[in-house]
């Protein structure tokens, strides 16, 4: 049988939110089988529970927010790609904040807490959710179309094509393709950063956004180049990036999937939108567990390999 997935241990870290510059402290906790990822807003006079789902997703710009009534939390994208990643299922995630600390602007460090605490097997199915007919939602036409889609796979894939007008992107990679199946999250994608423009910096923190980010945190670029002294983790780290928020906003779903993912110049709002979509399609998903290890997609049932 394939199993569900929770923490050995609790484990924490402390940094700063991307667009609020908050100090936060996050700590992770096991929890029960069927519980899925919870972030708990413990800093509240009460404290709030927010589930994961497509539906708890509130608001999709320049990052993925979630809220239950009044409560909220933001950028959750690079946390709930890492518990992907490796196959998290169930899990609390104290905040004493509304934001997710950026920490380096990956998912290598929530990789690294995550691996830290130890990953265990617990004593119940892992459900899944397999795509059986295809999906698709669009925006824009022209030069600004953009578009998502799943189809039947069995497996997890994930493609996805970018589209910058700009020196230091046009010389990357700007499509990429990675399969749960054969490739390693933790050395293919965890460590792509978010990315950004000065000019674009500049005017997120006049309207009193982005001010924790920094060099330290994004890769960050001028009209003509990146300016980080270290230079991109990857070739294609733009693109791979794009991959690992995608990873992050269909872990939504509370549950695996069993697709093939393919985007061009999606983001976070159409990403949310091809969820809703599939669930609204009750003909084109089932949830499906594998009491026979072997019936299921090729290294689903280990645990994900290390760095």
């Amino acid at each position: 049988m394939i199993k569900q997935r929770t923490l050995k241990s609790l484990t924490s870290a402390v940094g700063v939110g991307l667009h609020s510059g908050q100090r936060v402290e996050l700590t992770l906790r096991p929890a029960p089988p069927d519980t899925g990822i919870v972030f708990r807003r413990v800093d509240l006079a009460e404290v709030v529970d927010i589930p994961m789902s497509a539906t708890s997703v509130t608001d999709t710009r320049l990052a993925t927010r979630v809220s239950n009534g009044g409560a909220r939390v933001s950028t959750v994208e690079h946390l709930m790609s890492a518990c992907a990643g490796l196959g998290v299922d169930n899990l609390y995630v104290d905040i004493t904040a509304e934001e997710v600390p950026i920490l380096d602007g990956s998912a290598a460090s929530f990789v690294f807490l995550l691996q830290s605490a130890g990953i265990e097997f617990q004593n119940a199915p892992r459900r899944f959710i397999r795509v059986s007919k295809p999906v698709e939602v669009r925006a824009g036409e022209g030069a600004n179309e953009r578009w998502a889609r799943l189809a039947p796979y069995h497996g997890y894939s994930l493609s996805f094509e970018i589209d910058f007008d700009h020196p230091a992107v046009d010389s990357t990679g700007q499509r990429v393709e990675f399969d749960m199946s054969r490739d390693s999250y933790s050395r293919d994608i965890a460590r792509a950063r978010t990315f950004g423009f000065t000019k674009d910096v500049e005017t997120m923190r006049v309207n009193g956004l982005a001010l924790g980010s920094g060099l330290d945190n994004a890769i960050v670029m001028d009209d003509y180049k990146v300016l980080n002294a270290g230079g991109l983790r990857y070739d294609d780290e733009f693109v791979k990036h794009k991959i690992l928020d995608a990873m992050g906003d269909m872990y939504m779903l509370g549950k695996p999937l069993l697709a093939a993912y393919s985007a061009f110049r999606s983001g976070h709002e159409l990403n949310n939108k091809l969820l809703r979509e599939l669930l609204s399609r009750t003909d084109a998903w089932e949830v499906v567990t594998f009491e026979d290890e072997k019936l299921a997609p090729s290294g689903f049932g280990q645990l994900a390999r290390a760095w």
